[in-house]
């Protein structure tokens, strides 16, 4: 079985005789990362969303100008 030993000045790690990994045992703690792990992916998330939709308007826009141009150049033919 298992054998773990209280971590010197810190009560919320162990260290596990076994494998010597050091082991958080402060749930609230571990909540807390997980919580801000799961918001720093949502935000990297939603950039990545927000950068794809800048790309697609920018492509948008060039389609647009270019077929602007095309229309003028078509009207000034025309005259």
């Amino acid at each position: 079985m298992t054998e773990y030993v209280k971590v010197k000045d810190n009560t919320g790690l162990v260290r596990d005789l076994n494998s010597k990994a050091v082991i958080n045992t402060n749930i609230s703690a571990y909540e807390s990362a997980v919580a801000r792990s799961r918001k720093a992916k949502k935000q990297k998330d939603e950039l990545r969303d927000a950068t794809r939709q800048i790309n697609t308007l920018k492509s948008e826009m060039h389609e647009i100008k270019g077929l602007l141009l095309e229309l003028i150049e078509r009207d000034s033919n025309v005259r």
